[in-house]
């Protein structure tokens, strides 16, 4: 059976626009899974130290049959494969970052993977992408995407390269 799932991609090292569309290449390629859309990409600054450059956000959302554990599994191997290193510290500066965000059906506090992904509402970077490919889209125990960014009552972000497929497919 086929999940929705919503995948976070962030990278502000080694040309962050060039790793983000090819990450988003990537999904294209996972097995057992199909991507459906992506948003436009966002630039933003870090969340934790500010001695490091602007990240550039996007969201993918796939529809999936592998487990969260096993996509997780795949996920990092895509970070690996763009020279991600895990020695910069909690929210230090990356090559490539994806997280699950959302998956659903599925809710868990596994020390490995948590989700809906921990800080999810606090992350302007991550809830207007979610907000433009899927309005409706609603988290457990959290709310709706929209009700999650007028809490967070913070600006949307610089867009820096509008959504679409095809165009993204081109670019790498």
């Amino acid at each position: 059976m086929n999940a929705a799932v919503f995948i976070g991609l962030g990278s502000n090292l080694s040309n962050p626009i060039k790793q983000v569309l090819s990450a988003i290449e990537a999904l294209k390629t996972l097995e057992s899974s199909t991507l459906i859309s992506t948003s436009s990409l966002y630039q933003t600054a870090p969340m934790g130290p500010q001695d490091q450059p602007n990240y550039i956000n996007a969201v993918a959302k796939i529809e999936t049959q592998l487990s969260p554990l096993i996509l997780l599994k795949n996920l990092q191997s895509i970070e690996q494969q763009h020279a991600r290193t895990r020695d910069t510290g909690r929210w230090g500066a990356r090559t490539l970052d994806l997280d699950i965000l959302h998956y659903e059906g599925q809710q868990s506090t596994d020390p490995v993977l948590t989700l809906p992904h921990p800080g999810l509402q606090q992350r302007s970077f991550v809830l207007y992408p979610l907000l433009e490919i899927s309005p409706q889209l609603s988290i457990p125990n959290l709310g709706t995407i929209k009700e999650l960014i007028e809490q967070l009552n913070e600006s949307r972000p610089l867009i820096v390269n509008s959504k679409t497929l095809d165009k993204q497919s081109s670019v790498c």
